[in-house]
């Protein structure tokens, strides 16, 4: 019985760390930082792995309950590296804490605004989310690449809508052929 729960936890680790890895690896997609304008930082790359993440979290809490625990999983996971991260710049524990909850505040609240403009099909509203989070400009006109980038969230979001809980449950999940452009 343990032997069996603890092959299930490994099991359902190993799909998460492939879930992240397809996340990570559409993040860093070189379009994205030469074509697109995003800024190859820390803060650029936090950005896009938070975008990206969170088109598969709002994927996976369309899918029911199962797909509502790997996207608890996989939130877990990515906090887990980001905490990694931080901690390998040298940040002591209090700035660990501090900034984690700021990563926090800012994922949460920046994948609120794309998922009420994805929801809603506002591109306007999602370009200007973008040109806020990721450009830093106050509006669309001061950031015109968020308007590409925009686009690719919704060729994204809508190739995430065409998979099951099967997909993401086999193991066989992989970054739509949607971003094929940015990666």
């Amino acid at each position: 019985m343990i032997l069996a729960r603890w092959r299930a936890r490994r099991a359902n680790r190993i799909l998460i760390d492939q879930i992240h890895g397809e996340i990570v690896a559409a993040a860093r997609a070189p379009a994205l930082y030469a074509q697109w304008a995003v800024a190859d930082s820390l803060d650029g790359r936090f950005e896009m792995i938070a975008l990206h993440a969170g088109l598969v979290m709002r994927r996976l809490g369309e899918l029911g309950d199962i797909g509502a625990e790997i996207a608890q999983d996989l939130v877990d996971c990515v906090f887990r590296h980001f905490e990694d991260a931080l901690r390998e710049t040298a940040a002591s524990d209090t700035g660990v804490a501090r900034r984690m909850k700021s990563m926090a505040a800012a994922f949460c609240g920046r994948n609120r605004a794309y998922g009420e403009a994805l929801a809603a099909r506002d591109a306007q509203a999602l370009a200007a989310a973008l040109a806020r989070n990721v450009y830093g400009a106050s509006d669309v006109s001061a950031a015109p690449r968020s308007r590409d980038l925009a686009r690719y969230v919704i060729a994204a979001a809508l190739a995430l809508e065409r998979e099951g809980i099967d997909l993401f449950c086999g193991g066989r999940f992989a970054f739509p052929g949607a971003l094929g452009d940015a990666r």
